[in-house]
């Protein structure tokens, strides 16, 4: 493609040459085809200077994207989505408990456990094959937010004496075996190794490598409801305050949208993207 080296801004200030690749990887995972991101791509080309955000080129190549089919632009957007869900970090909680039912597990959010000396609340409990996990969701609302190593040294800690009490307890069906960390950003390279010496396990965006939140939010079609294109900001803050986060709990919650006052040609539009979006997986 271009050969002449665009230096670009990233969200943590750090300056890196841009990359096209990279670009056409992302657009043609939301599965746009070969033509259309080469369109897209040509389209951007002459609009790109030394400096420039990566977040205004994600917005321009959002903006062609839609034009072309708005599922696509949904699934492009997903980064974009999860940060989103804020400011609170609850309706992340909620996404990740999705997730692991997909998975098999029996799952609860917000949870109040007793340590061995002090209580802790736990952002979702996770049960299966008579093992229990207890997972710390990590939102952050600065998409170069890194988690450092404090995170799981504190998480382990939290964790070792609940795990003692409950281990303990004659009456649990399920011994309380690992304890989790699921972040919507990214963990140092310090974070990872404490966590795979220490025995946590840790998810976030693109870790571990092909099977990240995104892998996994792609693999089962749980899409918050934060991609969805046909709704805006302040509907899409609304609908997560009637705690409706999932593209699929909004098809078994269609009603919210009339008590919302949607009009019925809005209802269908909402509707129909949301189908289409998990009829795709």
């Amino acid at each position: 493609m271009n050969k002449k080296v665009i230096t670009v801004k990233k969200n943590s200030g750090e300056l890196e040459p841009f990359s096209f690749q990279k670009l056409q990887n992302s657009l043609q995972r939301s599965g746009a085809s070969t033509e259309v991101t080469h369109e897209i791509i040509e389209c951007i080309k002459p609009k790109l200077y030394n400096g420039i955000s990566t977040k205004e080129i994600y917005s321009n190549a959002f903006s062609l994207l839609k034009k072309h089919n708005r599922l696509h632009a949904s699934k492009f957007s997903l980064k974009k989505a999860i940060f989103d869900l804020g400011p609170t970090g609850y309706p992340f909680e909620r996404l990740v408990g999705a997730l692991l039912k997909q998975k098999g597990f029996k799952t609860k959010v917000g949870i109040i456990l007793p340590g061995k000396c002090v209580t802790h609340e736990i952002d979702v409990l996770a049960e299966k094959d008579s093992y229990t996990y207890a997972i710390e969701c990590k939102f952050h609302l600065k998409p170069n937010y890194a988690n450092n190593v404090k995170i799981p040294l504190y998480i382990n800690s939290r964790f070792l004496d609940i795990k003692e009490q409950w281990n303990k307890n004659s009456q649990k069906k399920s011994f309380l075996k690992q304890g989790w960390i699921v972040t919507n950003t990214k963990f140092t390279e310090d974070a990872i190794n404490y966590a795979k010496c220490s025995g946590l396990l840790l998810l976030s965006w693109d870790y571990p490598k092909n099977n990240g939140i995104k892998n996994n939010i792609d693999k089962f079609g749980l899409y918050p409801i934060t991609v969805l294109t046909s709704l805006s900001k302040r509907e899409k803050k609304l609908l997560i305050e009637y705690d409706v986060i999932l593209t699929k709990e909004l098809l078994e919650a269609s009603l919210i949208l009339k008590k919302l006052e949607f009009s019925d040609v809005k209802v269908r539009k909402v509707l129909s993207e949301a189908q289409n979006l998990c009829d795709l997986n």
